[in-house]
């Protein structure tokens, strides 16, 4: 047990650098020296079998902790071998793939926005125009993308070439007008149309995409052709107004004229209801008088020489009468 201590010991000097003993005192004897000559350090084979196999244990754990891939909830995992597809992951979790021969590529889960490039397209009218737009679109199949696109941005490029190709169909079989007016619903039809269509050509070719929505955000004009459109929309609004004044005063004209008809025919028809009841108040009112003054003839007779007094004799009416006349004699205050 001590020697092997002392072996120990001897070993731990040699890697500290202490291995050289001072040379032998006088004092020390022949036999002594022969023994500490015979005592030299042992081989080393135990403590590098030791370093080795602490080497190997370290480099399997390095090697298992870089093989071992966290799948979050917002990705997928697609797992390749030799550069096929073996397997993809959609659960979150911890998963382990075999080293130096599988490799991890983690995909986005959620919704993505993509920006188009600007292109220039023609209408039916032949107008040249420029479309801004912009895609929003998600994975539905991770094996399928990676096998056939291999990465998202080649995706999104075969994307994007379907998407201009789709609006350049859709848009030229419109006119410009009809394109950039606010009241007409076809620009939200081609918003759907185009969407459903890129879909389609997506899934023939199997790219394990889909896209959710794509939108037209702006229409602009080349810079060379905006004056002379700008001339041309204003000349056709200037054209629809005058149009619509010139249907507006005809009608006008049109109520007016039938409003003055329905109003002569409305008074005519009071006035000759008004006249029919002044004629049968008239005769009923005569008709009473009749009545009333047989009753009394002379009454009657003194009345009507009244009525005729007060039609006859003003402030300034001058009467010449004989002075026998009964009338003169009334008038005087003579009543027999």
């Amino acid at each position: 047990m001590d020697q092997k201590n002392k072996d120990l010991e001897k070993f731990l000097n040699f890697l500290s650098g202490k291995s050289k003993k001072a040379a032998p005192s006088e004092g020390d004897s022949g036999d002594n020296v022969v023994k500490m000559s015979k005592k030299g350090p042992k081989n080393p084979k135990k403590y590098i079998s030791l370093a080795v196999t602490l080497t190997v244990i370290f480099a399997l754990v390095i090697t298992l902790l870089t093989n071992i891939y966290i799948v979050k909830e917002s990705e997928y995992a697609v797992v390749r071998q030799f550069g096929e597809v073996v397997k993809f992951e959609r659960e979150p979790g911890l998963n382990m793939k075999i080293p130096f021969i599988q490799s991890v590529t983690k995909l986005p889960k959620n919704q993505m926005t993509y920006e188009i490039s600007e292109e220039e397209i023609n209408t039916k009218d032949k107008k040249r125009i420029i479309i801004d737009n912009y895609a929003v679109w998600r994975i539905t199949d991770p094996k399928l993308l990676i096998s056939n696109a291999g990465t998202i941005e080649k995706v999104e490029s075969r994307m994007e070439e379907f998407i201009y190709s789709v609006i350049r169909s859709e848009l030229g079989r419109i006119n410009y007008t009809e394109i950039i007016n606010d009241e007409d619903s076809s620009r939200g039809s081609i918003n759907d149309q185009v969407t459903e269509r890129v879909n389609e050509l997506l899934s023939n070719d199997n790219y394990g995409i889909e896209v959710v929505d794509v939108r037209i955000r702006r229409i602009d004009l080349p810079t060379e052709n905006e004056q002379s459109v700008f001339t041309n929309m204003i000349s056709d609004r200037e054209s629809i107004a005058q149009k619509y004044l010139s249907e507006g005063d005809a009608q006008k004209r049109r109520i007016e004229a039938q409003t003055d008809q329905h109003v002569q025919e409305m008074l005519a028809k009071a006035s000759k209801e008004a006249a029919l009841i002044q004629a049968e108040g008239e005769a009923e009112a005569a008709k009473i008088y009749n009545k009333s003054f047989s009753q009394d003839p002379e009454f009657y007779s003194l009345y009507r020489t009244l009525e005729s007094y007060k039609k006859t004799i003003g402030e300034d009416t001058v009467i010449i009468l004989p002075a026998t006349s009964p009338y003169a004699n009334i008038l005087s205050g003579y009543i027999k």
